[in-house]
């Protein structure tokens, strides 16, 4: 009889006592036990974070209906960010994994820790003792990009009368004038808060720069949203640094997130993929 669960990865590790005792009480994405897998080489000291989940959601056809159902994404998003996050509170090192990594069954899961074992080795030891960081930099809402030059000139109606229309645009090209002040201001210091950033972590990341309801609740424009892999034993000096370089500046704001599990510095392009793996 074939098995009707599929085989959910959350995260690779090291096989250590602490990483034991971690996956003891959690459960995963379909709230069944999480265990770790050991490899089918004894010698390999990794090991997978892993649980069961039901084909009828996790085989590619129905999970691609599931992926724009906004409430289920959210639900399975928080179960496997809960299991990463309990696993990085044990000290481990941590190798997140993509959301939805699934395997068809335990041994397809053992021989990809045999087969990409350097890569998923030289990831940890890169990761080892490192935490992500967020930096979101917004430009207050009032300060917006200049608009470009269309040589129109703006004609004013000619109601207003020749003397009424030049004071007008005189007043329009000076509020212009002060806006592009006030943002070659701000994206010069926001440029400064990055190369600051950068000095203080080991690694960047630059994610596009997000609009709408994504943003966040604050008001303004998100001009960067970058991701900084740095020391654990820094993240406060990371931290006060990055406002320290934004402090004073009208018309700037920074908010620095985290400490995370390194999701954005975990996985980097292989020469061969692995084809036994479903990754959405």
């Amino acid at each position: 009889m074939t098995d009707p669960n599929l085989v959910y990865a959350y995260a690779v590790l090291r096989r250590t006592p602490e990483a034991a005792v971690a996956v003891a009480d959690l459960r995963g994405v379909a709230g069944d036990p999480v265990h770790l897998l050991e490899p089918t080489d004894p010698a390999s000291p990794l090991a997978f974070a892993v649980g069961p989940v039901p084909a009828a959601d996790y085989d590619e056809a129905p999970l691609k209906a599931h992926l724009d159902d906004l409430d289920w994404l959210e639900s399975t998003v928080r179960s496997h960010h809960a299991v990463v996050g309990a696993l990085v509170a044990c000290g481990t090192a941590v190798l997140p994994l993509r959301l939805a990594t699934v395997y068809p069954d335990e041994d397809h899961a053992r021989q990809a820790l045999d087969t990409r074992r350097a890569y998923f080795l030289s990831l940890l030891d890169r990761l080892t003792g490192h935490v992500e960081l967020g930096v979101k930099i917004y430009a207050a809402p009032d300060i917006t990009p200049p608009e470009p030059d269309t040589g129109t000139g703006e004609a004013t109606p000619t109601a207003l009368g020749v003397g009424v229309g030049r004071a007008y645009l005189a007043i329009r090209r000076r509020r212009q004038r002060r806006n592009e002040e006030a943002w070659r201001t701000v994206a010069q210091a926001a440029a400064h808060v990055t190369r600051t950033a950068g000095t203080l972590a080991v690694d960047r990341v630059t994610h596009t720069p997000q609009r709408g309801s994504l943003a966040g609740p604050g008001p303004g424009i998100n001009l960067g949203n970058d991701a900084y892999l740095v020391p654990a034993d820094r993240v406060d000096c990371f931290r006060s640094g990055v406002l320290a370089a934004a402090e004073g500046i009208p018309g700037l704001r920074v908010e620095v997130s985290g400490p995370w599990a390194p999701y954005s510095f975990a996985l980097r392009p292989e020469p061969v993929p692995d084809p036994s793996a479903s990754l959405l």
